[in-house]
């Protein structure tokens, strides 16, 4: 009975009535839409009551042929197994009901108006749910196309959708998404800090003030790489004013904070070098008169008290003239030597050098150098200093001991020269400062080791990269300049 119900059946339908009856009646055929839809209900004829010239249109919209009855319209057409009675009258009605063969059915004019009606909401219901289809499917394609992170969740943050940027980092699909929350997806800490909301999550401020909210929050990912994100929480209310959903965008502006973080510091290098270069002179000159009279008086004193405090002075002096002469090296131009660097021999000589403090604080060194590598376009006292830096930093972070690997190889367009610990990292607040002048986690030391780096670098045209997870150790990675067979041939030209 069920498949009889849906096999489709093929209707050729003619329409009986007068102009009158006709005239409203084909008002709900022109509001179907257009000729597709009235191909549809298989329309082949008119039969009017009224006097009408057989072959004449009833009008330019219903391209019906006319006919004088219904029985010259059924022998014109006997492919017809439907017709629509439009007038009501019962005469007609009993007529057709008494004449009309067994093939064809009869719909009167009740039931063909709430038919033709129930059509016309199906055809606009299908219009709108195409409408619909082509909004949605445009407004997917333009929302995963940006790349900013974007989800939307309900009041209370669980992932009801999300743009493909999310599914790209995440590399989950959409299902795998939909229901966890959206701490789970940005990586919310619970008790954020370092953030510009005083330590509040900007998830909880958007709930609790029902406005915008938006934060930038240091990250760090597997790989001990430092990312800046920024979270904007939009909280989407009902006409009561209650949240009904959550609008979540993150977009990671770590190549933008960087670049400020830079143009802050060359401003702050500046005034420091200016200000660091005339302090160091004036302080010189006093520091060696005290110095001078100072081993002086040790030669001539015959006190052992004595010499044991003039020691001291003598002691403070050289390592304060020390100080002031890490100061000027960072405040002056880099003044390096134009020549080439052998890295791997630079890299062997210093852990030479290097070896015995190593050795007495249970450290293992590991050289792991590649073959083959370009020479570096830059002064090789320079390039051993930096490394002399970072192999003592690495040796101060591991005090119980542990692994330290100097590693050079090449990148497409540099030389790398890395040196890794196993030491105890670096947290993330610390992160933007250790590059600055003056400042160490040691507690000791001027503080400029890492910030003298970063100018050699900086001045050679490189770059430094650091990488550090808390815990598990520190990576810094040195991009050098190569030198090219271009400028060799430049050069004997």
């Amino acid at each position: 009975m069920v498949d009889t119900l849906r096999a489709e059946k093929p209707y050729r339908i003619g329409i009986i009535g007068d102009k009158s009856s006709l005239v409203p009646f084909w008002e709900l055929f022109a509001n179907l839409g257009n000729e597709r839809v009235l191909g549809q209900l298989g329309l082949v004829a008119l039969a009017l009551h009224d006097k009408a010239p057989v072959g004449e249109r009833f009008s330019a919209t219903l391209n019906l042929p006319v006919h004088a009855g219904w029985r010259d319209m059924l022998a014109a057409h006997p492919e017809l197994n439907m017709v629509i009675e439009t007038t009501g009258q019962q005469p007609l009605i009993q007529d057709l009901r008494l004449g009309l063969p067994p093939t064809v059915s009869l719909v009167e004019r009740a039931a063909a108006s709430f038919f033709l009606r129930l059509l016309s909401s199906d055809q606009m219901w299908v219009a709108c749910k195409v409408d619909l289809m082509h909004t949605q499917t445009l407004l997917k394609n333009v929302i995963d196309q940006l790349k900013e992170e974007i989800v939307l969740t309900d009041r209370n943050g669980l992932v009801l959708d999300c743009n493909k940027a999310l599914m790209d980092r995440l590399g989950v699909s959409k299902s795998e998404v939909t229901g966890r929350h959206v701490r789970d997806v940005f990586h919310l800490p619970e008790t954020p800090s370092g953030n510009d909301n005083g330590g509040v999550s900007p998830l909880e401020q958007a709930l609790a003030t029902l406005q915008p909210s938006e934060a930038t929050l240091p990250q760090v990912d597997d790989n001990g790489r430092m990312h800046y994100v920024r979270e904007y929480f939009y909280p989407i209310l009902d006409d009561a004013g209650a949240v009904t959903s959550l609008l979540c965008i993150r977009r990671d502006i770590t190549n933008r904070t960087q670049m400020e973080l830079r143009l802050q510091q060359s401003e702050r290098l500046a005034s420091i070098g200016e200000m660091s270069t005339y302090i160091a002179h004036e302080i010189r000159n006093p520091l060696f008169a005290i110095s001078g009279f100072a081993n002086q008086l040790l030669r001539e004193a015959q006190d052992e008290k004595a010499r044991e405090k003039l020691g001291i002075i003598v002691a403070e002096s050289r390592r304060l003239d020390g100080i002031l002469k890490s100061i000027l090296t960072f405040a002056r131009p880099s003044e390096s030597a134009p020549g080439l660097a052998d890295i791997n021999g630079i890299v062997r000589d210093t852990m030479d050098l290097m070896g015995m403090a190593c050795e007495n604080q249970s450290i293992q060194p590991i050289l792991a150098l590649t073959k083959d590598i370009p020479l570096v376009k830059a002064d090789p006292e320079l390039i051993k200093q930096c490394l002399i830096n970072l192999v003592k930093n690495a040796v101060e972070a591991m005090p119980s001991g542990g692994l330290l690997t100097v590693r050079t190889g090449l990148a497409p367009s540099h030389v790398i020269l890395e040196v890794e610990d196993t030491g105890v990292g670096i947290p993330p607040e610390m992160r933007d400062k250790v590059f600055s002048p003056f400042f160490s986690t040691k507690g000791k030391g001027s503080g400029l080791g890492l910030a003298m780096i970063k100018k050699v670098l900086d001045d050679l045209g490189g770059t430094v990269d650091l990488t550090s997870i808390p815990g598990e150790g520190t990576r810094v990675s040195l991009l050098l300049p190569p030198h090219l067979a271009v400028a060799k041939a430049e050069a004997t030209g």
